[in-house]
């Protein structure tokens, strides 16, 4: 199977361990780029072919270096669970020759009508972890999700230990950045929300992103409290999965950071500007509850987008209909 970003790579692996779970006699080969390999660790019956897309598996004839590679491994049967250019290719070669194949419907049509702006059609979408199952019914293997498991809590190394720093009785980690401005909620807001959190100082608030500026942006945020510590830039990416998992509740936007909580079994409040969860991707295993969005009333053309790329005039400020108090609250109700 091909995978590529890390949302969707995260939102397969709850259905990858359910899949070995309830069928142990079939071997699983995941084909994705190298960095994802860490989200398949300790998963039995499943090995990891990393995909070199920048030399060995570049272009058209990388492709065909790739299928004759997985050919190798005796495959009976490819899902293809990306299903975009270079994934339909190398399926369409394992068709050829006579295999079992299938991929993922990513419901197009449905989520335009969902995000246009005339005749939208506001309904739920089918959720990504539905339309995997589908891929492997088409292969003839049933999965039921009804009772998920998870990896236990990781062991923290002691630089870890040491980064957090204070004592805590729970962790809460928030995630503030996401791959577009119209999913990120306004930072003078996130700032009051990390400020309330933080009153309670038998909590620790651990601050995640990636790239120069958004660590600038979290050690400010974080310098004024005693029991908020930033980890962008801090530890590798393999550590800050182990991290997660000893989370109690994770703050995130529409964004990767929130399925990777939630593949690790972690409770999950999510917040949604441009997109919503109708579009099919609420993470796994979190009610429409967990997903705070922004007032439909007053900005009626929303959600404007499936993946939050598209800027719609006038709707910029769209997130701060989402109230701080009402973030903090959703948090603490999570906390026990």
């Amino acid at each position: 199977m091909r995978l590529s970003a890390m949302g969707d790579v995260a939102m397969t692996v709850p259905v990858l361990r359910a899949f070995v779970e309830q069928n142990p006699a079939v071997k699983l080969t995941v084909i994705s780029r190298p960095f994802f390999k860490p989200f398949f660790d300790g998963i039995p019956n499943l090995t990891f072919f990393a995909f070199d897309e920048k030399q060995k598996q570049k272009g058209f004839l990388g492709l065909l270096r790739l299928y004759k590679d997985l050919k190798k491994l005796k495959i009976d049967a490819f899902a293809d669970l990306h299903n975009v250019l270079r994934s339909q290719i190398v399926r369409n070669l394992f068709s050829l020759s006579g295999k079992k194949v299938a991929a993922v419907d990513k419901g197009r049509q449905g989520k335009k009508e969902l995000t246009r702006a005339e005749n939208k059609i506001f309904k739920q979408q089918p959720n990504m972890f539905e339309r995997h199952l589908k891929v492997f019914e088409e292969l003839g293997f049933t999965i039921d999700l009804s009772n998920p498991a998870f990896p236990q809590k990781a062991t923290l190394s002691a630089e870890i230990t040491r980064l957090i720093g204070v004592k805590y009785d729970k962790l809460i980690g928030i995630a503030p950045f996401a791959q577009y401005d119209a999913k990120v909620y306004p930072l003078d807001l996130m700032q009051e929300v990390i400020a309330s959190l933080a009153d309670n100082t038998e909590h620790t608030i651990l601050l995640f992103g990636g790239g120069a500026k958004e660590i600038e942006i979290l050690e400010s945020i974080a310098k004024p409290f005693k029991n908020v510590v930033n980890f962008a830039g801090k530890i590798k990416f393999q550590e800050e999965l182990k991290l997660i998992s000893n989370l109690d509740v994770m703050l995130s936007m529409d964004s990767g950071n929130a399925h990777i909580g939630a593949m690790l079994g972690i409770k999950v409040i999510t917040l949604w500007g441009a997109t919503h969860p109708y579009a099919g991707f609420l993470p796994f295993n979190q009610s429409l509850e967990t997903a705070l969005v922004s007032d439909r009333e007053k900005y009626p053309l929303l959600p404007t987008s499936v993946y939050g790329n598209k800027v719609v005039e006038n709707y910029q400020e769209a997130m701060r209909t989402i109230f701080p108090q009402e973030v903090v609250s959703t948090v603490q109700s999570y906390l026990g």
